[in-house]
Parts: C-alpha cells; sequence; structure tokens
C-alpha cells in the first residue's frame, strides 16, 4: 500500500468516527446569477483597455495567452493549449485574435494592443506584407476584427516588457487540459 492510500484511508476512518452533528449542506442558489455585466456599460471618455498577446510553440506543445487590462488596472487573463502543430507565427496569430475576440465579447470599444512578434504587429498595422499562405487568413480576419473597435492601436514591444502574457502562454503549453481562464 503506498503512503498515499494509507494516509487518505486514515483521513477516511477519522471522518467516519467523528461525524459533525450539525451538518448542512452548502446552498447553490445563487440569487444574482442573472447578472452577467462586469460594470454598468457606461463608457468615460478615456477608457482605454490595454492587451498584451503572446504565443509559446515548444516541443511540449503549443499555447497562447493574453490578458487585458482595465482602465482602472483590473486584470483578465486567459491561456488555451492548441491542438495542433504550428509555427511560432501561427501561435502569435492566434493569440492576437484571441485577445481581440475577447475584447469583443466584453464590449471593449477602445483598446492598445502589445505584443513582441514585430511580424504580426506591423501585418496588422499594414505597414508589412503578408506572403505566407499560411498567415493570410489570420491577418484578413485580425483585419475584420478591429473593425469592431471605436478606437485600436498596435504596438510591438520587447519580450522584457510581455512577460505575462508570455508566462501564461508557457502556462498553456504545460497544462493538460483544453482551455482555461486564470
Amino acid at each position: 500500500m503506498t503512503r498515499k492510500a494509507v494516509k487518505g484511508s486514515i483521513i477516511a476512518d477519522l471522518l467516519a468516527e467523528n461525524p459533525i452533528q450539525d451538518y448542512e449542506a452548502l446552498d447553490f442558489e445563487f440569487p444574482d446569477e442573472h447578472i452577467n455585466e462586469i460594470d454598468s456599460g457606461e463608457e468615460k471618455p478615456n477608457d482605454v483597455w490595454e492587451m498584451y498577446f503572446d504565443g509559446a510553440v515548444n516541443l511540449s506543445g503549443n499555447g497562447i495567452g493574453a490578458v487585458l487590462i482595465s482602465p482602472d488596472g483590473e486584470h483578465f487573463p486567459i491561456a488555451i493549449k492548441l491542438r495542433f502543430d504550428c509555427t511560432n507565427n501561427v501561435a502569435e496569430y492566434e493569440a492576437c485574435v484571441m485577445g481581440l475576440q475577447a475584447a469583443i465579447e466584453m464590449r471593449i470599444r477602445k483598446l492598445e494592443v502589445y505584443g513582441d512578434s514585430a511580424l504580426i504587429i506591423y501585418q496588422v498595422k499594414g505597414e508589412w506584407q503578408t506572403k505566407d499562405p499560411k498567415l493570410i487568413p489570420y491577418q484578413k480576419y485580425s483585419l475584420e476584427l478591429i473593425k469592431k473597435f471605436e478606437e485600436i492601436s498596435f504596438t510591438h514591444l520587447g519580450r522584457d516588457k510581455n512577460q505575462f502574457a508570455d508566462a501564461l502562454a508557457t502556462l498553456a503549453v504545460m497544462a493538460r487540459g483544453e482551455q482555461f481562464s486564470v
């Protein structure tokens, strides 16, 4: 018998010998479960959100991460394990698209996007051509998503300034499940 099995057996015996007399089941009824909004939806003139994104491709697998940061500093991190083989550039585009989709679902109107992939940032801005046939659909879809924002900007930054999104992408690679939000 393993140590873990013995420990579990001892805990089970202890609980069986010492039942709780005034036990009440947890109440899983939530009176406000119909409320799905984060805030009232009233937007102030300077309500600009930030989005950081990154993709990770390594021997363990592929993952993407993004974090949306509200004007008041609240973080909304997202990480997804990709279940298909891809290049690093495809993973970066997947991360960017996923972050944009999340922002649209959250009804964000003004967004500053940051990423450490110069290729993705400059292709989406239209400053670089997209020649890779695998990336052309990603660029086109990104441009369609961009139209749904009132204001949007894209900025390339160094990897050292994108550590949180990088950590989320790496965490997604290591995860066993398909998708999770932190």
